[in-house]
């Protein structure tokens, strides 16, 4: 399994977003891209996530900073997702899971006694050169966009 650690270069890729295109990371070059992992498009968690992320584009944005989140949910579902709660992030669709794989985040997971695959909550902050800058392993939702942004504001200065 790949461990990604600060100073890797993050693995590139080109997924198809939400409303249609595509997200390509290498063209983000130049400035910070915050990618988080997520497993489920509107399961309570990532819905916070989602929502949290959204609250603080605008500051995001005026650092420079892209926030992509990536699921192996269908863009379709990335669609109704967005539109339901009102979500200001791009989020892409890794659907066979290549990329969530390269970033090391399929993992074997245990609920109830029950064991099954799934995304491991995980939050990478990209610097422009495409290097990783700082990773969040198993994310606790509440209040972590508000770190990340922390982070990326340290980032620039």
């Amino acid at each position: 399994m790949t461990v990604l650690d600060t100073g890797s270069i993050a693995p590139d890729f080109t997924l198809p977003r939400d409303g249609g295109g595509d997200i390509t990371l290498s063209a983000l070059r130049g400035k910070p891209v915050v990618l988080y992992f997520y497993p489920k498009d509107d399961t309570s968690g990532c819905t916070q996530e989602a929502i949290e992320f959204s609250g603080l584009k605008p500051q995001f944005e005026a650092l420079g900073a892209t926030v992509i989140g990536m699921s192996p949910d269908a863009v379709k579902k990335h669609d109704k997702f967005k539109t339901k709660h009102d979500l200001k992030v791009d989020l892409v669709a890794d659907e066979d899971r290549k990329i969530i794989e390269a970033y090391g985040l399929w993992v074997e997971k245990s609920m109830y006694g029950r064991k099954y695959m799934g995304v491991e909550r995980t939050t990478f902050l990209i610097d422009a050169s495409g290097k990783i800058a700082r990773v969040w392993n198993k994310v606790k939702v509440s209040g972590h966009a508000a770190e990340v942004l922390e982070a990326t504001r340290a980032l620039k200065s």
